[in-house]
């Protein structure tokens, strides 16, 4: 990796480390379209996974006092199905498609969570959250992206934004885990190949991401965090949808 492509990577993590202590999603919308196109398909989605179990991991005990453990449980489980299904069907699809399978599952899921905070309808009961969680793991094993699914769980069930950013960081902790060691089992290639100054550069810059947000998360509104975070993933996707539509054409 040369040092050019390392410090992308760097400033995409950041921002997306902001973006997770803020919103408390945020991290795999900004960095899938970005590491997916750097990285190739199946390596981009690793590292995705890799530096969510660092960056949610870090934030848990800050958040403890929020987490909802009951609706941890009701979406876990059913992610952990949903992560192992969709990680088996990853490993045999060629690059190409996976990425313009990541461009078009973060721009419908952002399309999704803007015309759902219009809407009136409430859900309720534990199905729902069955669904969510089913859904979410399985789009994150397949594109690196979990978070839409359980989001749109959270606009319709109007869920609390500090219990749902607080409950949803143990979540992706363990199902990002669960991704990584069945992708690691079947096919360890897909693992990023990275010097270990690389890796403690990453770790540092989760670290640096998440002591950010912090300190902005007194100044900044959520609806302004949702806002920029939208509009960012939304350019990454495009891009990563026109490189994968052309790479399946050329």
């Amino acid at each position: 990796m040369t040092l050019g492509l390392l410090t992308v990577i760097l400033v995409a993590i950041f921002l997306g480390s902001v973006a997770q202590r803020i919103a408390g999603v945020g991290f795999a919308l900004l960095l899938s379209p970005i590491l997916v196109m750097l990285l190739g398909a199946h390596t981009g989605i690793m590292m995705i996974n890799i530096c969510s179990v660092v960056s949610c991991g870090l934030i848990v005990p800050r958040v403890w006092a929020d987490i909802n453990w009951n609706m941890f449980w009701w979406l876990t489980i059913p992610a952990t199905l949903g992560t192992i299904g969709g990680s088996f069907v990853a490993v045999n699809v060629p690059s190409a498609p996976l990425v313009v399978t990541v461009g078009a599952v973060v721009i419908f899921a952002l399309g999704l969570s803007v015309m759902l905070h219009r809407a009136s309808v409430t859900v309720r009961g534990n199905p729902p959250k069955a669904l969510a969680g089913l859904g979410s793991g399985l789009t994150n094993s397949l594109a690196g992206v979990g978070g839409p699914t359980v989001s749109a769980y959270a606009v319709l069930a109007r869920w609390p934004q500090r219990e749902f950013a607080g409950t949803l960081q143990p979540y992706f902790l363990v199902i990002c885990l669960i991704t990584v060691g069945v992708r690691t089992w079947l096919n360890p290639s897909h693992l990023p190949q990275l010097d270990w100054w690389m890796w403690a550069a990453l770790g540092v810059m989760i670290v640096v991401g998440i002591f950010t947000g912090e300190k902005l998360l007194r100044h900044i509104k959520d609806d302004h965090a949702r806002v920029a975070v939208i509009i960012m993933a939304f350019v990454g996707a495009l891009a990563a949808l026109i490189k994968g539509l052309l790479d399946l054409n050329g």
